[in-house]
């Protein structure tokens, strides 16, 4: 579904009111209309950082995001941009600006941590932005990372026997990219020259010791490297001039520092290269709908006194993802049979084909937009009406060839009945010749195509409403002796029997085609649900042991650098996840 957006600005999406979150109708209204996959890229740092410049750059405009030019806070709550991503055909990058944290006027720590982790939990790259070095006061306002466990739930109900919740963050958590504004130093350790990443890493290394000091200085370090394995780093000069900055956005490209140019335009490449699509667990992708269920779970969560579960906003999503794919697989369903179905049907069998083939695409399309459907609760529902517009379809097939016989019939025999009260037939020899013509009108009728399949059980309940007829004539019939007639009845009788049976025989011989139909649908809803979960199997499957990887090799560097116990909590985490993966099960067919 191609959904372009056109903002021609930002827009808040999250309000921030006397310290209150609450979602903007308005925003959502606009993330509702997008059906592309989202990249989104939320950027979060101390006020007056400069942040909104890398997100109006990330954009492609000079102007946007409100930067401000004094010491006053300008963004408030979180600022939403979509525009066409520039280097993902059919994806929209969404640009989420938050308000500084530490604001002095604003004084509240708790709303700075909400901040924090709705930018976490929405984004699937997350930018930290900061001034200077990565010095322990740079990692003091990073305390928000450590309380992240306070303030997020992966499961709504984590097993007591699995390790803490808190584990299972790595598998649902963004990209880490910290962007160090105005940063001076040179970057070499032991007198040879460093890359950024390098840096980074270096600044993220532990210490020995059990005081509080050293534990202070470790935990968010740890945290960083536990929830955020996957890390990037970009160092920029000074823009310009310190007395220049308060007018950084009239300034011209010319005007700013060239290394600085250089720096925001390998950023900005970097971050619409590498940054991947909004993912949830088992590998569905996020679009404009699904964000802004999110949003609203996850807000809601937070303005109720309850903590942001990610298990809870994915069940929740499901919900209405997987009624909206059952209403998309009955459109294209009612759309299809619309166009290729032309009433009567010659027989039933070309209607019954007509609808497996429309079905196996509406399956098709469920499978497509459907995710988490917990005992195929949806999927049933999408069968049972599949089934019921089946039936009805069956039953308008019947009516339409009923009413086109019913014309037929009249148009071919009434001028026969017609002659019959004109006393046409009331004479010696006059029955045979009623049968005689009446045979040939049969004739006429058997031979004109497109009746449908009521064509046999029309005609025969019309004639056996006119037998009174042929036997009038017959007992009338001078010219026929009674032993003729009594075999004439009996020809009549035979007649009736053979027809009663052959329309026993078709009846049966429908029934059987409706319960091979049925079975037939049943077994091609089972196909497709076994290769979803195979394939959500293998998704699952591969996404643990992304995450297994990223474990393994952050325990190898804790041992590596001698943090015996920090690697042995790694180590329960790992066996723990390992043993997961050993109980995934297999497919659970309808």
């Amino acid at each position: 579904m191609a959904s372009e957006i056109h903002m021609p600005a930002p827009k808040c999406l999250i309000e921030n009111i006397n310290g209150q979150l609450l979602a903007n109708s308005e925003a959502l209204k606009i993330l509702s209309a997008i059906g592309q996959p989202v990249v989104v890229v939320a950027i979060v740092g101390l006020y007056r950082t400069g942040k909104s410049y890398l997100m109006n750059k990330l954009a492609g405009k000079e102007k946007g995001f409100s930067l401000g030019s004094t010491v006053q806070s300008h963004t408030k709550g979180i600022w939403m941009w979509c525009v066409p991503h520039p280097k993902k055909p059919d994806h929209t990058l969404v640009l989420l600006d938050t308000e500084g944290l530490g604001d002095v006027e604003k004084g509240d720590n708790q709303n700075d941590s909400w901040i924090f982790a709705l930018a976490v939990l929405l984004s699937s790259t997350f930018v930290y932005n900061s001034i200077g070095t990565i010095n322990q006061q740079a990692m003091d306002q990073l305390h928000y990372v450590a309380e992240l466990t306070g303030l997020i739930r992966a499961k709504s109900s984590p097993d007591e026997h699995e390790v803490q919740d808190s584990a299972n963050f790595v598998s649902f958590f963004p990209d880490f990219v910290w962007t160090l504004r105005d940063f001076s130093l040179q970057l070499e350790a032991d007198g040879q020259p460093i890359t950024a990443d390098e840096y980074l890493e270096n600044s993220l290394k532990l210490k020995q010791g059990n005081d509080t000091k050293t534990k202070h200085f470790n935990e968010p370090r740890l945290c960083i490297r536990k929830f955020f394995p996957e890390k990037k780093c970009f160092i920029f000069d000074r823009p310009a001039h310190r007395k220049y900055l308060i007018h950084l956005e009239q300034l011209q490209e010319e005007d700013l520092n060239p290394e600085f140019r250089e720096q925001v335009a390998d950023f900005c490449f970097y971050i619409l290269s590498h940054s991947k699509a909004k993912t949830l667990s088992g590998g569905i992708t996020v679009n404009g709908p699904c964000l802004e269920s999110l949003v609203l779970t996850y807000v809601n969560s937070i303005s109720s006194g309850d903590l942001p579960c990610m298990e809870s906003a994915v069940l929740a999503l499901a919900e209405i993802e997987n009624l909206a794919a059952v209403q998309k697989a009955i459109a294209h369903y009612d759309e299809q049979m619309g166009q290729k179905l032309k009433l009567p049907t010659e027989t039933l069998q070309e209607l019954l084909d007509l609808h497996r083939a429309t079905e196996k695409k509406a399956i098709e399309v469920f499978m497509k937009h459907s995710f988490k459907d917990e005992d195929q609760v949806f999927q049933k529902t999408l069968g049972n009406k599949l089934e019921a517009k089946r039936d009805d379809f069956c039953k308008q097939n019947m009516k339409a060839s009923s009413d086109y016989c019913m014309a037929l019939i009249q148009d071919i025999f009434c001028p026969l009945y017609e002659d019959v009260k004109q006393g046409t037939f009331s004479k010696p020899g006059g029955y045979y010749l009623f049968i005689k013509k009446m045979n040939e009108l049969k004739d006429k009728y058997h031979q004109v195509p497109g009746k449908g399949v009521q064509a046999e059980e029309t005609l025969s309940k019309y004639l056996d409403s006119k037998e009174g007829v042929a036997d009038a004539l017959l007992q009338t019939d001078q010219s026929l002796t009674e032993k003729e007639k009594e075999i004439e009845v009996e020809r009549m009788k035979s007649e009736a029997a053979e027809a009663a049976n052959k329309m026993l025989e078709e009846m049966q011989k429908k029934n059987e085609q409706m319960m091979r139909e049925k079975e037939a649908s049943y077994q091609e809803h089972v196909k497709q649900l076994t290769e979803k979960m195979e394939k959500e199997r293998a998704q699952l499957i591969a996404d643990q042991e992304r995450v297994l990887a990223l474990k393994l090799q952050e325990q190898g560097r804790l041992l590596q650098e001698g943090f015996q116990k920090e690697s042995m909590k790694l180590h329960k985490e790992i066996v723990a996840l390992q043993k997961k993966q050993e109980n995934i099960p297999p497919c659970n067919i309808l």
